[in-house]
């Protein structure tokens, strides 16, 4: 494990693997780290490969430093643009699972040059608002105001700490709300399962991107967590075939 101490001071973890491009850069969820099963599942996998492999924790996350309770998602995508631009060289295939294809469709957005090509696992865009803020009731949210912080229940472990920062950050990040276009390969894999991000989600994403080669694959009996064998090997494939549709297309 290596650190990169970005210019406001922020220490992030990250490991790394050489080899062939493009690289892949995996972004996790939120509250989780670069230890998950599909992050050493993935490294595992690209090392097999011969290909360039990425995995970091976002600040207030794993190993980095901050506190998760004092950052937003500005502060994610920060980091993780920052990481992908000092630390990769070239376009990378950027595999997001959850909050991180939010950010990686954010990260699409801000340099599409260093984006070859990109693969969500139930991607979770807009989720502060469309998930949190719109299930708070009026106490909650007062109490947002007021406090600065709410805990809510987690199927993973902990409340979850939603800060006021992290409610209103959201709102300047937001991806649904206005045109998302690309030209590079997209898949978004998706359980039919999954009881965190809704298929219904997925369809909406799905529809609002633009771009010549958009996928959405929805895999019966898988959850929010996609690290079955037969979720990681359907997630391997699609890497595989995003590989040969950037191929295809140079």
């Amino acid at each position: 494990m290596k650190f990169l101490t970005t210019e406001t001071g922020r220490k992030l973890a990250y490991v790394q693997t050489s080899g062939a491009g493009p690289g892949l850069v995996f972004l996790g969820g939120f509250m989780s780290d670069m230890s998950g099963t599909k992050a050493l599942h993935l490294e595992s996998w690209c090392q097999a490969q011969g290909r360039a492999f990425l995995r970091f924790d976002y600040s207030g996350h794993g190993a980095s430093s901050e506190a998760f309770i004092d950052g937003c998602i500005g502060d994610w995508a920060e980091d993780a643009q920052v990481l992908i631009e000092t630390l990769t060289h070239g376009p990378q295939i950027l595999v997001g699972s959850s909050m991180g294809g939010w950010i990686s469709l954010l990260i699409a957005q801000r340099v599409p040059a260093r984006v070859a090509g990109l693969i969500t696992i139930a991607a979770a865009p807009d989720f502060t608002e469309d998930g949190f803020w719109a299930s708070f009731n009026a106490d909650i949210r007062k109490c947002l105001t007021q406090e600065g912080v709410v805990y809510i229940p987690s199927n993973y472990g902990d409340p979850y700490p939603i800060s006021k920062r992290l409610i209103d950050d959201g709102r300047a990040h937001l991806l649904l709300r206005k045109p998302l276009e690309f030209s590079f390969p997209i898949r978004l894999l998706q359980g039919d399962e999954d009881e965190d991000v809704s298929v219904e989600l997925a369809n909406k994403l799905f529809a609002h991107i633009k771009g010549p080669d958009v996928q959405l694959l929805l895999l019966k009996g898988a959850d929010h967590r996609f690290s079955a064998s037969n979720e990681l090997a359907l997630t391997e494939a699609t890497i595989l075939n995003v590989i040969d549709a950037i191929e295809r297309r140079t």
